[in-house]
């Protein structure tokens, strides 16, 4: 059960702040940087009463209220619930988004954000069942930890082998997750085990069953309703064209044909340095007058008849 807590001195507020500055917000990510700001922006200005933000079988499913889905990841009961949440979610943001890209983490954010909640209220809705114990439908819970766990299970999956600390534990990646998960709820009992286990299953669910195809076809439906954008690599000083890479929808690089652009500066485009180099000298030569290029305008090549009078021509006067 959730428990309302004082803020005290907010002193998790200041070693988060700390942390962030030790850090540098320069290498924070945007995405993990404003998913950040969020919560602390609702920790301080909260959107509802923790009583009305937190998530349980009882007020989301029997009274109908679903925007707890939304709000409960992002309220937290004090200081420190948030500071732990929040130095969590900069590790584990720092490495997915530089790892799938911002877009693709921020979509994956919001689907663990409502599917981690979706997932409590059916453990806790089966366990009622089972159980025949009520209380379960009447436990609320609230936080980010949730998503925190499904992130974690999906950090392994991009980044296995290794091992972790956990509590002073020396764990294999690979099982970290599930050894936090139940050393956590031993030593802090009021922290919610389901909403735990529900980001843990929600991150499985990523990375070993069908939510990554799932992601990946909505994504592909959404943005094949909208023109083709180009994409350009970074490397190198000009930033050029590639047709032959640009990110797929779960941020890794893909290489293979893309579509052409509508438009493309007719030196610049899939040309390299030297190529480019090259074609604007042949331009700099021809600036006679004739055809528009680089806003100059710039001497058709004469054909054979043209220049067979102008040797006749010349031979003329010569005589």
């Amino acid at each position: 059960m959730m428990q309302r807590r004082h803020r005290g001195s907010n002193l998790g507020l200041i070693l988060l702040a700390s942390q962030i500055f030790q850090i540098g917000l320069d290498n924070i990510p945007p995405v993990t940087l404003a998913t950040l700001g969020v919560n602390v922006y609702l920790f301080l200005f909260p959107a509802a009463p923790l009583l009305s933000a937190c998530v349980s079988v009882q007020t989301a499913y029997w009274h109908r209220d679903w925007r707890r889905l939304i709000l409960s990841p992002f309220h937290h009961v004090d200081d420190w619930h948030l500071y732990f949440n929040m130095a969590s979610l900069l590790w584990k943001g720092i490495k997915l988004e530089r790892r799938l890209g911002g877009a693709w983490f921020a979509y994956l954010l919001s689907v663990f954000s409502l599917l981690t909640g979706s997932m409590y209220l059916l453990l806790e809705a089966v366990l009622t069942e089972v159980t025949g114990d009520g209380s379960y439908s009447m436990q609320c819970a609230v936080g980010f930890s949730g998503v925190l766990f499904g992130l974690k299970v999906v950090n392994n999956y991009y980044h296995p082998g290794g091992v972790t600390h956990v509590m002073g534990f020396l764990v294999s990646n690979r099982y970290a997750c599930w050894v936090e998960l139940v050393l956590i709820h031993i030593m802090s009992p009021g922290t919610s085990f389901v909403g735990h286990l529900a980001g843990i299953l929600v991150g499985l669910l990523y990375t070993a069953g069908p939510l990554k195809k799932v992601m990946k076809t909505c994504a592909d439906f959404v943005t094949s309703s909208r023109p083709s954008h180009v994409y350009y690599n970074s490397s190198g000083p000009s930033g050029r064209y590639n047709p032959h890479y640009y990110p797929s929808s779960d941020g890794q690089p893909h290489t293979g044909p893309y579509p052409q652009p509508l438009y493309q500066h007719p030196y610049t485009a899939g040309m390299s340095d030297a190529e480019q180099y090259d074609a604007a000298v042949r331009a700099s030569l021809n600036d006679r007058g004739g055809r528009q290029t680089y806003g100059f305008r710039v001497a058709s090549d004469p054909n054979l008849e043209e220049i067979r009078q102008r040797r006749l021509q010349r031979f003329a006067t010569e005589r």
